[in-house]
């Protein structure tokens, strides 16, 4: 197995770096992009025409950032979840939501231990690395709040004691737009905390026939050990490559566009509600996340219009009177980044 670049030792000074270090700081940076091809070619040898969104998936493991996808059912997401934690070699825990499941189902609780007469902490599926959260707005709110603090923070809090969750802990949930029988819509804070919502579409009419030729062939989506996934990163290298988006440079008329893109969705009349500061936070490292992805060590103006829908549309609030003649926030972000004036 591969482990990936090499984490470099970390010390409590920041050195200055001299031309030197920096050209070594740039080219690790490019070496990391070839093992993100690496990986997400691995990822489309299970899953077949859906690269927009294996790139977004990889996008949000590498920004450090939590990923929604949303799309009918069918689309492939669980299993590219699957394919994304078998790829990276880390610990994987699928949680289905329920409409009865309940915050310690997530979390744990304490259970007596009648042979020590003392209460230890049984520990809930949401300890992991990767974490699916497989139809999450089945689940109730309160329930959802559960995910609240493990997702800002890291870590959950039982008995009054707060527990430190894996450094890779990244939730990865999916829903599906067509079903509102016994679902409650994630809140707008719940929504704030992922990176990026992926709205996963139809593959194309080649994609289908691939799947069909891999079927007949003997691969079956819903049977995981039909196509096995050789790992490509362990836990040290997948911290590698988050090290390395942190690495990548952003000019500051880059830094200005991103900025300017999420202020102006506050002030556009088809939005009532627009981006927050966390906002531009998270345009910021998805961005770098996606100039990592190209194999740059610096972020274009392309990377942050490419993923400003990915990451605002969950965001932002669409005016009651457009929502009636049917526009979509990925229409009104359209016009935002129409109107907002691109770097050159």
């Amino acid at each position: 197995m591969t482990a990936g670049p090499t984490v470099p030792p970390q010390s409590g000074r920041v050195p200055r770096r001299d031309d030197a270090e920096l050209d070594a700081l740039n080219e690790r940076v490019r070496a990391a992009g070839g093992f993100v091809a690496e990986v997400e070619s691995a990822l489309q040898r299970v899953v077949v025409g859906q690269r927009a969104m294996l790139q977004r998936l990889l996008v949000g493991l590498l920004a450090d950032g939590h990923v929604l996808l949303e799309g009918v059912p069918g689309l492939a997401k669980t299993l590219a979840v699957r394919a994304l934690a078998a790829v990276v070699d880390c610990r994987f825990q699928r949680i289905q939501f329920t409409p009865d499941l309940l915050p310690a189902d997530l979390v744990g609780t304490m259970i007596y231990n009648q042979k020590t007469a003392e209460f230890t902490v049984q520990r809930g599926p949401i300890f992991g690395n990767i974490i699916l959260a497989d139809e999450i707005n089945r689940a109730p709110a309160k329930t959802q709040a559960a995910l609240l603090e493990a997702m800002q923070e890291r870590q959950v809090t039982t008995d009054g004691v707060a527990r430190p969750l894996d450094q890779l802990f990244t939730v990865f949930a999916t829903q599906n737009p067509v079903e509102y029988e016994g679902t409650y819509p994630l809140p707008e804070a719940q929504l704030d905390r992922f990176l990026v919502k992926i709205k996963v579409a139809y593959p194309s009419k080649d994609a289908e026939l691939e799947m069909l030729t891999r079927y007949t062939a003997g691969f079956d989506a819903d049977q995981p050990g039909s196509k096995p996934v050789a790992p490509v990163l362990d836990e040290g290298g997948c911290r590698a490559l988050r090290m390395a988006v942190d690495a990548v440079k952003v000019a500051p008329e880059v830094r200005e566009y991103v900025t300017d893109i999420v202020r102006a969705t506050r002030e556009d009349t088809g939005l009532t509600l627009g981006g927050s500061p966390r906002a531009i936070v998270a345009l910021f490292r998805a961005s770098r996340g996606a100039a990592l992805m190209a194999g740059r060590d610096f972020v274009t103006p392309d990377d942050v219009k490419d993923y400003a829908p990915a990451v605002l549309r969950h965001r932002v609030i669409v005016a009651p009177e457009l929502e009636v003649e049917g526009r979509t926030a990925d229409d009104v972000l359209q016009g935002v980044l129409t109107r907002v004036h691109a770097p050159k």
